[in-house]
């Protein structure tokens, strides 16, 4: 894993007020799960499922696919890490700017990584490409047709999809269906994105029986604990409490984006709830740094994604309240170079 990975709110302790690293809205209210948790408190006395099975038994039904078309794990970034063990040795694509957990990933066992920056660059000595929809860090979703026409273009390749934020998504991303009549897409998803519990750490993917058995037969056993996985039954079954308004996040961001631009940042177009902007000056690691120690706000530094700049930052929108600090905040750094 990278140094630098994501919400790093563990560094600064009690110093962050307004978190934007993240790209999860933070104004979530958990108090039905955490009712339920500490009635459920004595799970934790006993171990785990060896497999999740209970969770992907609920999943399956809620989806109407076979239990053994759903894999559970400890967030999809074992899933990730899963099926780069699968597919070792192999030659990897990854459409970049994107989530680094897929490069560390393959790395590890030993993919041959080829980085490209469109669907056009996709070939059929690809063994597997690795794509995130909506795209983290852009916030943009792939068209459609567009994608599907390439996965069938290729039916030799293994398309790993990354759909962790499509909860947050103003367009139409693929469906269930739309992967459950191909052989070669497996669709990941995030329990603690879509229920904002990051904490947690409980993701699914889906996909042919044939690929996530081989997941299985490399998956070590209790990798979802007991909290997790009691948890996931009371998000499931409660899912209606925990539904986001997309366009109204979307609208906030946009207005977020107008603002920063007005100061001379560059702001990507986003088709969901983050952004990532390029400082006109300055680096982001010095913008994060002065913006924690004069506005105790966290951003996320993007300068290690892959094909990224010292200059780039990503933020999600937060409350308007928030967003409004965040850019008075702006403005007087801007200032300061002034």
């Amino acid at each position: 894993m990278i140094d630098g990975h994501g919400d790093d709110l563990f560094r600064f302790g009690n110093k962050i007020k307004i978190n934007f690293s993240t790209n999860i809205p933070q104004s979530v209210d958990h108090s039905g799960l955490l009712t339920h948790l500490a009635k459920a408190g004595a799970v934790f006395k006993n171990y785990p499922e060896p497999e999740p099975r209970s969770v992907e038994q609920k999943l399956a039904g809620l989806h109407d696919v076979d239990a053994e078309n759903v894999i559970v794990t400890n967030g999809a970034t074992e899933a990730i890490y899963l099926l780069a063990h699968a597919y070792k040795d192999r030659k990897s694509a990854i459409i970049v700017p994107t989530f680094r957990e897929y490069q560390d990933a393959c790395r590890v066992f030993n993919h041959t990584l080829q980085f490209i920056t469109s669907l056009d660059e996709i070939e059929d000595s690809h063994s597997t490409v690795w794509l995130c929809n909506p795209n983290n860090p852009t916030g943009q979703v792939y068209d459609k047709e567009m994608l599907l026409r390439v996965i069938d273009n290729h039916p030799a390749t293994v398309f790993v999809i990354d759909q962790a934020y499509a909860a947050f998504s103003v367009k139409d991303v693929l469906s269930i269906a739309d992967i459950m009549i191909r052989k070669n897409v497996v669709m990941l998803h995030s329990l603690t994105k879509q229920f904002v519990v990051p904490g947690l750490r409980i993701g699914y993917a889906i996909g042919p029986h044939e690929i996530l058995n081989r997941l299985r037969s490399l998956r070590m056993p209790w990798s979802v604990n007991s909290i997790a996985i009691e948890a996931a039954h009371y998000l499931l079954d409660n899912s209606s409490s925990y539904v986001f308004d997309a366009m109204s996040l979307h609208h906030q961001a946009n207005r977020l984006s107008e603002e920063m631009r007005d100061l001379g940042i560059f702001v990507n177009d986003t088709d969901c709830n983050f952004l990532l902007a390029r400082l006109p000056f300055g680096t982001a690691a010095h913008l994060k740094s002065w913006l924690i120690r004069h506005y105790e706000i966290l951003i996320r530094d993007a300068s290690n994604f892959e094909g990224l700049t010292a200059r780039h930052f990503r933020v999600a929108a937060q409350t308007s309240q928030e967003n409004y600090t965040l850019i008075k905040a702006l403005k007087e750094w801007i200032s300061s170079f002034q």
